[in-house]
């Protein structure tokens, strides 16, 4: 006899939950050839204890519930229980209520990004699911407001920048970080904004015109107005003058060009010149307004405001000036949020620059609201984030270095950087604080070629020569270029100096088509050779250039490349981090060094497991 509960294999049987089929089998043959494995399957006991006796509420207690041994969470407590949380329990009163422990919202946070999950609604969910957020904390069920209050309002980014820091210091002991070298490189990652809410500094300058224009025609009118009428004398007012804004007749000049372009079908110029918006104020067209108003109450004339009343001639510049005004102060906003030192930026995320992004959704080379993002690597560990909204690599170099001169002291000892950190600003920099440069420069490979050795037009490859503390260069066709004299040129915190030589007469020459740029026969056949030689910028670079061709250079190009680069690409295809979830550059940088510290420990549980080591590079190997 079968036991109660147990069905016959050899007996067509549906568990009471399931409906019968309306149309019935031709005959039950099929059932003969069941596995006892599909029959143990329909068998209604599993049903009954899965879905008729329900989802009872477990005690976990009873169960030997506990995480792997090698959970990178327990990595994560071990770093954070030699962590000072001084400043960041400094941003809370004593007074009030106590909520969620912010060294517990802290370590949910680093956690949740080394496991790459950066949504917080995906945190919240997380804390009431996972096994190791419940461990961390302890049961507590934090919420979205909790955790937004906690990152925009306490946590700062001087607060992240000290407690990796303190993480550094305590790697540095354990011999994985030397702080001596950082391996530098950046990316564009995506902001937070609208793709088509741009606002370009060209296009404001070609509208800024055509409303000086409108407001020159007002003042004219304005003065009309009063010598026809004789208000002037009336009520004691005189002539008024349209103000001047220095750069605006260069604008001009290239809205001129780009018109006569347009009708020969060329490319545009770019207009982005930068204009002294200071001196265009709106209160000049406020007391142009006042005037009329009084000229208005003196003269009996009303302001009508209804629907079929005609405005007189005096309400008709009022108003068109009060229009004028709201535009211009539109403007002026628009250049103070672009500052001088980029073209563009989004109206949803003001401190977001449009840059050109590698991924083209649109295949026609858009460019996309976005963040230039720099690391300084060692070891595998990122030492320093910065978030820049330039769109270069130039400016960015020198706050990393001196973030790191700052944290940790004068122990720098050499900076490895693509050539897009080339520049003789920072070269200077590097060498006025006795840092070696490994920094490729931007004619690296240029330089192996055949043109370049052969160019005669060059002064390096001119014969340099000295007479009695003179120096001058001894071109191809045998003829000398002495210095004439010594121009300067003001950059940003910094002086350029060029020597200039020239040759005293090059008739009769050659090499006139070779060694001269751009040579016309027809203009140019009684011009004479000159060279501007900036020595202090070719000696920076020819020490740099030596530095990256030496040994330790090929071995320092290579760790940079592996390391720095890795990392990118591990966060954009890996992680699939290409867009930033918050706005403005403080939020952005948070949001990145959250990440950064996540991604930090999980190299430092990695090490602790064995399962990388550092890399020493590929000494056989010649890298070019």
């Amino acid at each position: 006899p079968m036991k109660k509960g147990r069905c016959d294999p050899l007996e067509s049987h549906r568990p009471k939950f399931f409906p019968k089929k309306k149309k019935k089998m031709a005959n039950d043959n099929h059932l003969f050839s069941v596995t006892l494995y599909n029959v143990t399957m329909i068998n209604s006991k599993y049903y009954n204890e899965f879905f008729e006796l329900g989802q009872q509420k477990i005690n976990f207690k009873f169960f030997e519930l506990s995480l792997p041994d090698d959970d990178p969470v327990y990595t994560l407590k071990k770093v954070m229980e030699d962590l000072d949380f001084t400043n960041l329990l400094a941003q809370y009163s004593n007074k009030g209520r106590n909520g969620f422990n912010p060294i517990m919202k802290y370590a949910v946070l680093t956690y949740a990004n080394m496991r790459g999950v950066r949504s917080v609604d995906r945190i919240v969910e997380l804390c009431e699911r996972d096994l190791a957020f419940i461990w961390l904390t302890q049961g507590e069920k934090p919420g979205r407001d909790a955790f937004y209050d906690f990152i925009n309002h306490k946590l700062t980014g001087e607060i992240l920048d000290d407690l990796n820091y303190q993480f550094l210091r305590r790697l540095k002991k354990e011999g994985l970080i030397t702080l001596e070298a950082l391996y530098i490189d950046g990316t564009k990652i995506e902001a937070n904004a609208n793709r088509y809410t741009f606002v370009w500094r060209g296009t404001l300058n070609y509208h800024l015109v055509g409303l000086l224009d409108t407001i020159d025609s007002l003042y004219a009118r304005y003065n009309i107005l009063l010598n026809e009428n004789a208000y002037g004398q009336k009520y004691d007012l005189g002539n008024v003058q349209m103000f001047i804004i220095e750069g605006m007749d260069k604008v001009r000049e290239v809205i001129e060009k780009n018109r006569k372009r347009k009708l020969t079908k060329h490319k545009k110029l770019s207009n982005n010149s930068i204009i002294e918006i200071d001196n265009c104020s709106p209160l000049e067209l406020l007391k142009l307004q006042k005037n009329l108003v009084t000229i208005a109450e003196g003269e009996g004339i009303p302001f009508v405001y209804e629907k079929r009343q005609k405005k007189s001639e005096i309400q008709k510049l009022y108003d068109e000036l009060e229009e004028c005004g709201k535009r211009l102060m539109k403007y002026k906003d628009c250049f103070e949020n672009m500052g001088s030192d980029r073209n563009s930026y989004s109206k949803t995320d003001i401190e977001a620059t449009f840059m050109r992004m590698k991924e083209d959704h649109m295949l026609n080379g858009q460019l996309k609201p976005a963040y230039n993002v720099q690391i300084a690597v060692e070891n595998y560990f990122i030492i320093h984030g910065y978030v820049s909204n330039d769109r270069t690599d130039y400016n960015t170099l020198i706050p990393v270095v001196e973030k790191h001169r700052t944290a940790f002291g004068e122990i720098l000892k050499e900076v490895t950087a693509d050539s897009g950190y080339c520049s003789e600003k920072n070269l200077l920099f590097l060498k006025k604080h006795n840092i070696t440069s490994y920094i490729k420069l931007q004619d690296h490979e240029k330089r192996k070629t055949r043109a370049y050795k052969e160019d005669i037009g060059k002064y390096y490859n001119m014969t340099y020569r000295v007479f009695e503390d003179e120096h001058y260069y001894v071109c191809h066709d045998g003829r000398e270029l002495r210095h004439i004299q010594t121009e300067t040129k003001k950059q940003d915190g910094y002086t350029q100096t060029f020597e200039v030589y020239a040759c005293a007469d090059c008739s009769g020459c050659e090499h006139k088509s070779k060694c001269l740029y751009k040579y016309n026969p027809e203009k140019d056949a009684d011009k004479n050779k000159l060279m501007k030689i900036n020595e202090q910028w070719e000696e920076l670079k020819a020490a740099s250039h030596a530095n990256i061709e030496s040994e330790k250079g090929i071995v320092n190009r290579q760790i940079r490349s592996i390391q720095t680069e890795g990392h990118f690409g591990d966060i954009k295809e890996n992680e699939n981090f290409r867009r930033f979830n918050h706005r403005s550059s403080d939020k952005v940088y948070k949001e990145f060094m959250l990440y950064a510290i996540g991604r930090n420990i999980n190299k430092y549980h990695r090490f602790l497991h064995k399962e990388i080591q550092k890399f020493e590079g590929k000494q056989a190997e010649n890298v070019a």
